[in-house]
């Protein structure tokens, strides 16, 4: 794929997404389920950031309750010794079981899972489909290239999962959905937590998975 292939390419996906700085990679449902509904839902969003963290849970849990459904912050429920230390599989599968025995019934856990450096150009995307008259100008337009460091800039990624859990009476404590996510502005956290949360509210919907669409709400 040459150059001019993948600007066209990045300016098409640009106006499909309307500049959100989310997008979604892939999604996965279990093919046993065709519909899931949950009336407790704990929602836990793992980053070491605590700012961003009880931004992600509250606006999350604010989206479950405008759904009519209960939903619970990781935050209010983990406390400070938990989290900063190292869980293990039994101590996990106590807290599945408290979890339970609290009447919840879901758990919606969203993690970064990794990140890349991405490389742009520093020239406008907008242009790309003007021609140049002359060898002259294209080259003095284009000279930077050469010598100027920031001709290409450098941004990075994040790669996010977010992953709907059963813990019902009576089932397996299986993976009901996941979704990849590209965090493409993580500098602008407030923004890319909405987006994200927007993003999972729709995804959730279309696959009838707690949300359901045209479904009053308390908003």
């Amino acid at each position: 794929m040459n150059l001019i292939t993948k600007l066209i390419l990045l300016c098409f996906s640009v106006f499909l997404t309307g500049c959100s700085s989310t997008q979604l990679v892939s999604n996965w449902k279990n093919p046993e389920i065709i519909l899931f509904d949950a009336n407790k839902v704990l929602v836990v969003g793992m980053t070491e950031n605590q700012e961003v963290r009880t931004d992600f849970e509250s606006k999350l849990q604010k989206v479950f309750e405008s759904r009519n459904v209960e939903a619970v912050r990781s935050i209010d429920l983990f406390d400070v010794k938990f989290t900063a230390n190292k869980q293990t599989e039994e101590e996990l599968s106590a807290v599945e079981d408290l979890l339970l025995q609290r009447d919840f019934d879901a758990i919606l856990f969203t993690k970064i899972v990794g990140s890349e450096d991405i490389q742009t150009m520093r020239t406008t995307l907008n242009n790309t489909h003007k021609y140049l008259s002359t060898f002259k100008d294209d080259y003095l337009k284009h000279q930077g290239i050469y010598y100027e460091d920031d001709y290409y800039e450098t941004f990075t990624v994040f790669h996010a999962e977010t992953s709907l859990y059963c813990i019902c009476v009576g089932k397996e404590r299986q993976t009901i959905w996941n979704a990849s996510v590209d965090i493409t502005d993580p500098k602008n956290f407030e923004k890319s937590v909405d987006d994200y949360i927007k993003l999972l509210e729709n995804n959730m919907e279309e696959q009838n998975l707690i949300f359901r669409k045209n479904e009053l709400t308390n908003l």
